[in-house]
């Protein structure tokens, strides 16, 4: 079962992936400096790690899906 407190939806929008809000500052729309092929990587298994040009916080994505990320840390 996929712990749902450190998964976070996403959205790809003309090949830029986005976060309607920060999960750690609140911040909305978020440009995440992540392209949607990295995505790829992601779910073979590699880690990324992702700092939120907002706020600087650098979480470690783990895995994804088409809807969200899921990080090494608690989000919500």
């Amino acid at each position: 079962m996929i712990p749902f407190d450190r998964a976070w939806p996403y959205d790809i929008i003309l090949g830029d992936m986005y976060v309607q809000t920060c999960p750690f500052c609140g911040a909305e729309n978020v440009l995440l400096p992540m392209k949607p092929k990295e995505l790829k990587s992601v779910r073979e298994g590699k880690k990324k790690l992702l700092v939120f040009p907002c706020c600087s916080e650098r979480p470690v994505v783990i895995d994804s899906d088409d809807d969200y990320l899921l990080f090494d840390r608690s989000v919500r």
